[in-house]
């Protein structure tokens, strides 16, 4: 239960952001995942839903860990250019 309230938790938190990510084919099979808005965020799965699944628990978790640290939460460059 705990697990599951923290997972909510963060979750709601990190709805007020909107990250653009990529999905490439990997060679040996399934997908690679980065996110420009996060250095250094890369993930996999090897079905693209997977992926999508991966991608969100790494955003989650850098993010959560952007806030533990007390650095900022970069904007997504093409939410910025949208304003």
């Amino acid at each position: 239960m705990n697990h599951r309230k923290r997972n909510s938790a963060r979750q709601e938190r990190l709805s007020e952001f909107s990250f653009t990510v990529f999905f490439e084919p990997a060679a040996e099979g399934g997908y690679v995942v980065t996110c420009p808005a996060l250095p250094g965020l890369i993930t996999e799965g090897d079905t693209l839903a997977e992926a999508r699944k991966m991608a969100k628990d790494a955003i989650l978790a850098y993010v959560e860990s952007l806030r533990k640290d007390g650095d900022p939460v970069l904007k997504d460059l093409k939410s910025i250019l949208s304003l």
